[in-house]
């Protein structure tokens, strides 16, 4: 079978591929080589896919339905695999081998792949999102590898710097969330370990579970730093609302609450989360969705 990458891979890894990176080229001959080994049969390349691998539905020699999923270093998939192992499956797919990760291969649980909760309406959607998220906020284990949120957010406003240096306009927005991440990360309340990108569309429906998180990049920090990602989905559903702002604060009062999580805790990495992916989609080209962020951000 030809693996070819699905369209929304190759331009989401072409925004952030560095120079002389050729893992896309190395791909179909990556997949052949996990499948072989694994003794798998294809069925299908699931499109339009994720940003960051590729993902096969296939069938063990048993016949049990699984997922093959391929990432490249830069994706972190190590830190994937040790995330799902130590979670194993409370909320989240489950392993399907304990292989190494030497080429970024992934071996998973089949869940339903085209039905998330998006497909619920807005609310139900966020309540069922919000359980499967409070289910994977566990202790990490001792001598974790997972980066922390200090860490990961502290690359992140080198870029976020940038981006307010080659352009004015966003410089208050950036200075404005790197002042709430400057407060937050002083007194960071919990240590937990997080999915790191969630929302809704990591939420898929499974027969073990009715629903279950896929696509984790793990992080270990406090949890309004991980429900802060889903406090935005939907992003241009609420700036298209007249009422979009109240709608948001709303929402973050509404998840506050429901987990049991500072409300200006979940309000300060709401408001730096989407400046940053803001900045980084306005870096990259995608200037409608830079437009949305920020103006979305603006509200906080």
């Amino acid at each position: 079978m030809a693996f070819e990458p699905p369209r929304r891979l190759v331009r989401a890894l072409g925004e952030t591929a560095p120079d002389g990176d050729d893992w896309l080229e190395r791909l179909p001959e990556a997949a052949e080589r996990a499948v072989r080994a694994r003794d798998l049969t294809v069925e299908r390349v699931q499109v339009p896919g994720g940003r960051s691998s590729l993902v096969v539905l296939v069938r063990r020699a048993d016949g049990t339905p699984a997922v093959l999923k391929l990432a490249p270093r830069r994706a972190r998939p190590e830190s994937e695999r040790a995330a799902l192992a130590h979670w194993g499956g409370r909320g989240a797919v489950q392993l399907a081998e304990e292989a190494d990760t030497t080429e970024g291969v992934l071996l998973l649980e089949r869940l339903h792949p085209d039905v998330s909760v998006r497909s619920l309406p807005e609310s139900k959607a966020l309540l069922e999102a919000a359980g499967a998220l409070r289910r994977l906020w566990v202790q990490p284990p001792a001598d974790h590898p997972f980066e922390t949120v200090a860490q990961r957010t502290g690359r992140q406003a080198e870029a976020m710097r940038a981006g307010a240096v080659a352009d004015p306009e966003v410089a208050p927005l950036v200075d404005a969330a790197l002042g709430v991440r400057g407060e937050l990360l002083a007194g960071e309340p919990e240590e937990r370990l997080l999915h790191g990108t969630f929302r809704q569309s990591k939420v898929l429906a499974g027969d073990r579970m009715p629903w279950l998180a896929v696509g984790p990049d793990p992080v270990v920090g406090e949890s309004a730093f991980d429900l802060a990602r889903l406090v935005r989905d939907r992003v241009e559903d609420l700036v298209a609302q007249p009422s979009g702002a109240s709608t948001t604060r709303r929402r973050i009062k509404r998840l506050a609450e429901s987990l049991e999580v500072d409300q200006e805790r979940l309000r300060g990495w709401t408001l730096f989360r989407a400046v940053e992916s803001g900045v980084r989609a306005r870096r990259v080209g995608r200037e409608q969705d830079a437009e949305l962020l920020l103006e979305f951000a603006g509200w906080l």
